[in-house]
């Protein structure tokens, strides 16, 4: 989202105070689900293309590291409590006088980083327990765990499924050895597909492999080999993501001093078809953007959550949470949240002493205008009770370039438009 707000074509309709997309929506907004994100921001060391929320703790004192580890996991834990003791209105905007105090049931949990299997299985078990005792679990409560494969061990994955963990992502990135050192990754070639099939061995339910294509240097046939053998192993989901260099990087600085080269955007694009053809050969079913399947079964339904535009708290180290149009998020520094959860002790979530460093309220034009963004990611796009106001020659515009189509009374993204998303919503919005 930008910070300027965008410019949403408004319907009469809507003028004349038509929100049922936002206070009833079918699948999207609270209909979608409610979830619990937690972030985990330790590495070995910060990869150069990376711009999350990390702390590299690779060349720490081993017990200055311990002593992080557990001030963080004590720090998380304390922040999950103070939030959810404040109540549901707490975290809501002003206008959201349809909600009561009492939080949804928990349907989904995914625990991200940074690598959060460099925690002990002990702490990382701690941190995962910590939600449902803290909130009420859904019967088939989806709970995910992003796993880097030098991390990976049996008595991990016994560990996390006895504390309830039912999916578990693994970071492989490529299957090409001069691509991952490109990337500055630590595991073999070899190793993903190893820890995939240390976690079936242990019981995990659900596995899905990350993938990042478009690294400079990467050929046709190696993007092509690395899909091949996505589809050896035994893992039911794949999330695959163009690489992006960011100014502030060191791959951002690299690029500008003329070190690396840049990515190229056509490029991207033919390995984004190879991705559909391959994996959908393969049985995968191309469900969202960036994400293929191996039947709905196997969706990841905590990003779901996201792209629906649905509701969930943010817990740790620069994560976010939204909840109606409410977004906030915490400080990026691990030490400094585990400062600030430590003093903000006892006192009410939000005030004084707090890892908060920033929230806002979306208006409704800018909630319309996410609401499209996300949505239409997904391959079904939007359930027609869950549309903003478009105005009919924006859709038409958005309709006659190819980027969008109809189906059934919804609205969803054409192939082209799904790498072109960006331009898809500009023309649905003005």
């Amino acid at each position: 989202m930008s910070s300027s707000p965008p410019r949403v074509a408004i319907t009469p309709a809507d003028a004349a105070g038509d929100r049922d997309w936002l206070t009833s929506p079918v699948e999207c907004g609270s209909a979608a689900g409610f979830g619990v994100y937690l972030h985990v921001p330790f590495c070995h060391h910060r990869c150069g293309y990376c711009d999350f929320a990390v702390a590299a703790v690779g060349g720490l004192d081993p017990a200055r590291r311990d002593d992080l580890e557990g001030r963080y996991v004590a720090a998380i834990r304390a922040d999950l409590a103070r939030q959810v003791a404040a109540g549901r209105r707490a975290h809501a905007p002003p206008d959201a006088d349809h909600l009561d105090d009492r939080w949804p049931e928990v349907t989904s949990v995914f625990v991200g980083g940074g690598t959060p299997t460099l925690l002990s299985p002990e702490r990382l078990s701690s941190v995962i327990a910590s939600v449902g005792e803290e909130l009420d679990l859904a019967a088939e409560v989806e709970v995910t765990v992003e796993a880097n494969p030098e991390t990976a061990s049996r008595e991990l994955f016994e560990a996390l499924v006895a504390v309830g963990v039912t999916r578990v992502s693994i970071g492989a990135q490529s299957f090409t050895p001069h691509v991952l050192k490109t990337l500055e990754r630590e595991h073999t070639a070899a190793r993903p597909l190893m820890a995939a099939a240390m976690a079936r061995e242990a019981g995990i339910a659900e596995l899905s492999l990350d993938l990042i294509y478009g690294t400079p240097g990467e050929t046709a046939d190696e993007w092509d080999d690395t899909l091949a053998r996505v589809l050896t192993a035994d893992v039911d989901h794949v999330s695959a993501y163009a690489l992006t260099i960011h100014d502030g990087t060191p791959f951002g600085r690299r690029v500008a001093r003329g070190l690396l080269p840049d990515v190229e955007e056509d490029v991207q694009a033919q390995r984004f078809a190879a991705l559909r053809q391959v994996l959908g050969a393969g049985g995968f079913e191309h469900y969202e953007v960036s994400n293929p399947a191996r039947g709905s079964r196997s969706r990841s339904r905590h990003n779901l959550l996201y792209w629906r535009h649905g509701d969930y708290l943010g817990v740790g180290a620069g994560a976010h949470g939204h909840l109606a149009g409410r977004r906030w998020w915490s400080t990026r520094s691990a030490p400094r949240y585990v400062h600030a959860v430590a003093a903000a002790g006892a006192s009410a979530w939000g005030e004084g002493v707090t890892p908060l460093a920033g929230s806002e309220v979306l208006d409704d034009a800018q909630r319309a205008a996410e609401r499209l963004f996300l949505g239409l990611r997904v391959r079904e796009g939007l359930h027609p009770g869950d549309l903003p106001p478009i105005q009919p020659l924006a859709l038409e515009d958005a309709l006659s370039a190819g980027l969008v189509e109809t189906a059934c009374g919804r609205l969803r993204c054409t192939e082209a438009g799904w790498f072109l998303l960006d331009d898809a919503v500009d023309r649905l919005t003005v």
